[in-house]
């Protein structure tokens, strides 16, 4: 559990970051999003003392970072930032085995490692071990930086802006995989994105920063329907409220019995997703996998009273 009790930075008699407090559970994902200059980023940085506070507290599993030299703290740390970070001299496996070889492991549990985290970013360990950086795509190269953030086995893994760089295609895949990787893995992770849209996707609890200060810290389904300021509601997007909302409810919780064409979606995929479908698709129903589909005429149900609220 990450604990993070009345955190600020002053820069200039400004503060960047104004006593903020928050809790994330562990295995959750937090999300920090807000506009340029919120301080999102330094409150981010200030959990691995990248940024030292002014005042305030952080927490570890009731353990306070500040009782920690920040060397061995940001080595308990995994942390990934836009555009990966890779060193471009080292192979892959040895930008993955960074901070294993720092804490001392042995080469063969170093070696055994990096395979695991290949093998589960959909990597194969013997094409790509011995890979440059630069021989990597851009979403094979944001892997291979989130791999080497986890390869210490870490509790609590930081991310600022991770995606950031991507098209919007392996942004959207990169998204997907991260979510299912840190459900396996049961991983806190704390994700700062300017993106409301990935703060929805990615988050259990998203975290609203204005101009320093902590404005809404609730679940994305409260933070859609009850914006606690209005720089929360303009920043949640008016219009794009309804397809939002569709997103964090998935396909099977709205099936019923019945028959479509055409191949069924999973049942984890989202309303959103079956709207998109039954859109590109021209049709007013489709199938689900394990039975029963979803009508278009359902998914207009389920957004119109958020439409409402939002006019």
């Amino acid at each position: 559990m990450i604990e993070i009790r009345n955190l600020t930075k002053i820069y200039d008699g400004t503060a960047a970051v104004d006593d903020v407090s928050l809790t994330v559970e562990k295995g959750q994902i937090a999300a920090l999003v807000g506009t340029s200059g919120s301080g999102k980023t330094t409150l981010l940085r200030m959990i691995n003392r990248l940024v030292e506070p002014t005042h305030g507290q952080v927490l570890i599993d009731g353990e306070d970072t500040q009782d920690i030299a920040p060397h061995l703290l940001r080595r308990r740390i995994g942390y990934a930032i836009q555009g990966h970070g890779l060193f471009p001299h080292h192979s892959v496996a040895r930008n993955i085995g960074t901070v294993p070889k720092l804490l001392g492991w042995k080469p063969e549990a170093i070696r055994a490692r990096v395979d695991e985290l290949l093998e589960l970013f959909q990597l194969d360990p013997a094409a790509f071990r011995d890979r440059m950086p630069q021989e990597l795509s851009g979403g094979q190269q944001q892997r291979v930086g989130v791999a080497r953030a986890l390869a210490a086995r870490p509790d609590l893994l930081l991310m600022d802006e991770p995606f950031g760089a991507l098209d919007p295609v392996i942004r959207a895949k990169a998204q997907h995989d991260l979510r299912d990787i840190q459900r396996q893995l049961g991983t806190t992770l704390i994700l700062v994105t300017h993106d409301m849209e990935e703060a929805v996707t990615l988050g259990d609890r998203i975290a609203v920063m204005d101009k320093g200060r902590l404005v809404q810290y609730a679940p994305p389904a409260e933070v859609l329907t009850a914006p606690a300021t209005p720089f929360v509601r303009d920043l949640v997007g008016q219009a794009e409220r309804p397809f939002r909302l569709l997103s964090l409810t998935p396909a099977s919780a709205v099936a019923r019995a019945g028959q479509a064409d055409g191949a069924p979606i999973p049942r984890t995929a989202s309303l959103r997703d079956a709207l998109a479908e039954c859109l590109w698709s021209g049709r007013d129903a489709v199938p689900v996998e394990g039975g029963g589909i979803v009508t278009l005429a359902a998914l207009r149900a389920e957004a119109a009273p958020t439409a409402r609220a939002a006019e």
